[in-house]
């Protein structure tokens, strides 16, 4: 059993920048894949960034430049810096931890609201 909790969302100006964290508990953390999805109003969850237990990262390719996922396994948390952002990032920031054998945990998000 994990348990997340995100947290460093709020409103912010078109150009700005916020960082999420999102810390974990109950279990290993550093044997997890961690992801960050975000979903705004009316549209279907979408993934945004992972980083892998092994540390490799991947990004969605609108926010690659932008974002970057990092992690930081003896605080048990996942970081989320977003750069330069845009009205259209709008959305609930959620992280989610999974195994490659055992299911995948979420955590409840993080509202981020980017303003014109």
């Amino acid at each position: 059993q994990v348990q997340l909790v995100e947290s460093g969302g709020g409103l912010v100006q078109a150009g700005g920048s916020l960082r999420l964290s999102c810390a974990a508990s109950g279990s290993v953390f550093s044997s997890y894949h961690m992801d960050w999805y975000r979903q705004a109003p009316e549209k279907q969850r979408e993934w945004v960034a992972t980083i892998t237990s092994e540390l490799s990262t991947y990004y969605w390719p609108s926010v690659k430049g932008r974002f970057t996922i990092s992690r930081d396994n003896t605080k048990n948390s996942v970081y989320l810096q977003m750069n330069s952002l845009k009205v259209e990032d709008t959305a609930v920031y959620l992280c989610s931890a999974r195994r490659t054998v055992g299911g995948t945990y979420w955590g409840q998000g993080t509202q981020v609201t980017v303003s014109s």
